[in-house]
């Protein structure tokens, strides 16, 4: 069994990551500031005795050093993420999602171990194509727009691991998430999906930016965590990118009514203009679906479950966290 780094592993997908690995036999330690992780999401993993759970930034090169020493291979999984924390503080976004990436390549290249890179579906800007391939042209709006920053870094990432194993044979392969969605993730970063569940629980309305005919994919995050695990150990991934998602499109508001009509169907719809959810100098992508044949030849398999499935997934898992924070108020 291997040695594993998770960075960002007490995030939404990290904690499901570290959950697998370990349900895998191997030894995993995780590298988490906090600070969009959240501590709950390993609270069920406490006490086991292959993980360890170091608390602290990938941007102390140190401490990076440190936990990537006794380390076979590491899941980077660390990053600034989500449309509003992207839109409101840019300069921790380049920050976060350069420099340390930096450090852990050239870390990984002088202990020779293998590397997952986290990207994201954000590197493809606007480009209009109706479906992405990871050959097709980054098309990123001006400097001045904010959420633009998120989607530049990430590239840099990627230009940077593709360097690494251009020259050095550095084994690392690379996955552009596509809306990545499951239990244990909240929508205080602008993540849709946990947003809406929220809000049809709480009896609505169900608060729809724009005027919702964004057209987005959501996949299940158990059968992304399965790519991703999937791609480090098949060497003909590495050097190169790959989408992870779901290919399966629905528009914003078809998602709205979806939820609706499984929470309660007398929930309404308000619409609320992006200059009010994020300023005036935000710039959105009005669709977003990827390609994944790539990823379907490298591994035999793609995400797959129906968006109907992971909804009721979600809704279930939303509603049993409820009734535990209601139960707990009332024996306090």
């Amino acid at each position: 069994m291997a040695r594993c780094l998770v960075t960002g592993g007490a995030g939404f997908i990290g904690s499901h990551l570290t959950e697998r690995l370990l349900e895998l036999g191997h030894d995993v330690v995780v590298l988490d500031n906090m600070s969009t992780g959240r501590p709950t999401n390993l609270d069920h993993l406490s006490g086991h005795s292959h993980l360890t759970i170091r608390v602290g930034s990938i941007t102390d090169p140190i401490l990076l050093a440190e936990v990537m020493a006794g380390a076979d291979i590491i899941y980077h999984m660390a990053a600034a993420v989500g449309v509003k924390l992207v839109a409101d503080d840019p300069v921790r976004t380049i920050e976060t999602n350069i420099y340390p990436t930096e450090v852990l390549l050239r870390l990984a290249v002088q202990g020779n171990k293998r590397v997952f890179l986290a990207s994201t579906s954000e590197v493809y800007g606007k480009n209009p194509k109706e479906r992405w391939t990871e050959e097709d042209d980054l098309h990123f709006g001006p400097t001045s727009r904010p959420r633009w920053a998120y989607g530049c870094s990430k590239a840099i990432d990627e230009f940077l691991a593709l360097a690494y194993h251009r020259k050095f044979g550095l084994p690392v392969a690379i996955g552009r998430f596509f809306n990545v969605v499951g239990p244990r993730q909240v929508g205080h970063y602008g993540m849709v999906i946990p947003r809406f569940v929220d809000q049809a629980l709480r009896g609505g309305p169900l608060v729809v930016y724009d005027d919702g005919a964004q057209v987005r994919c959501f996949a299940h995050v158990r059968e992304v965590v399965e790519a991703v695990i999937g791609l480090v150990e098949t060497p003909a991934a590495h050097g190169s990118v790959f989408n992870i998602g779901s290919d399966e499109p629905i528009s914003i508001r078809g998602l709205a009514d979806e939820i609706i009509r499984r929470v309660d169907p007398q929930i309404a719809i308000q619409y609320l203009p992006y200059r009010d959810a994020y300023g005036d100098d935000f710039e959105d992508v009005r669709r977003r679906v990827p390609d994944v044949t790539q990823l379907g030849k490298i591994l035999g398999r793609q995400p797959s479950m129906k968006l109907g499935l992971i909804l009721d997934d979600i809704i279930q898992w939303k509603r049993t966290q409820l009734a535990a924070g209601s139960s707990h108020s009332e024996t306090r």
